[in-house]
């Protein structure tokens, strides 16, 4: 049961190991309560539940499916799916498209036969996400971070995430053009229907929420109207909110401002990334992922166009370097668990691929 649990929650549990190691170098004491960014919390919080409750009531496949159901050939359906993912990454945060868009990639591959194309998709559908999510302060949970840490102007981080951004839908879509173009037919489609009642009022709860990451709303509010509106309307949306994602940001912020207090690494931490804030970057990513990364490099800079820029493109490369990529992984062994080595194959050439053009084309343009 603990090792189905730490599996299950594999990035919290390092997450907690890495807070406790680090408070036997700074014992809890009252400037821990200043680690916490309350705001980055309650908007992931906010967003979380809303994307929960629209899920219920199966928003997100409903639509997706009738917009798939339109195309007749393997290789549209596939950058359908993958544009889907792109564009749901911008909007309900990359791990939560993928939760949401990846069953519905099984869905179309295995009624039409084309299970060929199930790792290629998945790989694609996870890049997707990691990097269709860098454009909005809200479409990855380190940009929720960032963007509030740093108070960056909403204009500006738009304009700074713009370039990567672009040439990653262009890179994405030349590799989808690998699929042929054969006849696709659906033969069953998705036959529920919407209710249109608890939809208008979920979409005005997302509106609102993201309202509050735009800061133009108090954070407190939405701590008070959402859950309040969602323990009558839907209890489960509550429950079913990815609390360990919430968790992990905790133990994160623990362990980067512990880890700026001593001495030793804050100096040495601060020597390495003022060499080269981008490189550095990309690299933390490959081995402790991209959110603890930007929470725990961005005590040693001042430098956040390089830093963002550097823990978005960086969440592709390992398995580890961003937390959709586990849940991409885990999903696919759930349908495919024969083809593991295959999937991890084309996972190390796709994502290295473009994260090295990425990691190139950048390095000219910010370094």
């Amino acid at each position: 049961m603990v090792k189905s649990f730490v599996k299950k929650n594999a990035v919290a549990c390092i997450a907690l190991c890495a807070a406790v190691i680090t408070a036997f170098f700074v014992p809890p004491d009252a400037e821990y309560i200043g680690y916490f960014d309350f705001k980055t919390l309650t908007c992931l919080f906010c967003t979380l539940a809303v994307v929960c409750a629209l899920k219920n009531i199966l928003f997100f496949r409903i639509v997706a499916s009738e917009i798939v159901r339109v195309f007749k050939t393997a290789r549209s359906a596939v950058i359908a799916l993958v544009y889907i993912t792109f564009i749901g990454s911008m909007l309900i945060a990359n791990d939560m498209a993928l939760i949401t868009f990846l069953p519905l990639g099984y869905y179309v591959l295995d009624t039409t036969e084309n299970e060929e194309y199930m790792a290629f998709t998945f790989i694609m559908q996870n890049i997707a996400a990691n990097l269709g999510g860098m454009l909005t302060p809200f479409g990855n949970p380190q940009n929720l971070y960032l963007y509030t840490f740093f108070e960056i102007p909403t204009m500006k981080f738009m304009k700074i995430m713009f370039l990567p951004f672009f040439v990653s839908v262009i890179l994405i879509t030349l590799c989808c053009f690998r699929v042929r173009k054969q006849q696709l037919v659906i033969e069953k489609p998705f036959a529920k229907k919407l209710d249109w009642r608890k939809t208008t009022l979920y979409l005005i709860l997302f509106a609102f929420s993201i309202l509050i990451v735009f800061r133009w709303i108090n954070y407190l509010w939405g701590l008070v109207i959402i859950p309040t509106v969602l323990f009558f309307c839907d209890r489960k949306a509550l429950k079913k909110v990815d609390y360990s994602l919430l968790f992990t940001f905790c133990a994160f912020f623990v362990f980067a401002g512990n880890m700026a207090r001593i001495p030793a690494v804050s100096n040495f931490l601060g020597w390495l990334i003022d060499k080269n804030t981008l490189l550095f970057g990309v690299l933390s990513c490959q081995f402790i992922s991209n959110v603890p990364s930007a929470i725990l490099l961005s005590q040693f800079t001042e430098n956040y166009p390089e830093l963002l820029v550097a823990v978005n493109i960086g969440g592709t490369g390992t398995l580890i370097a961003s937390l959709a990529s586990l849940i991409t992984f885990r999903e696919y062994l759930k349908h495919e668990p024969e083809n593991m080595k295959e999937y991890i194959k084309q996972f190390f050439f796709y994502n290295f691929g473009i994260l090295a053009v990425l990691l190139v084309m950048m390095y000219f343009v910010l370094c």
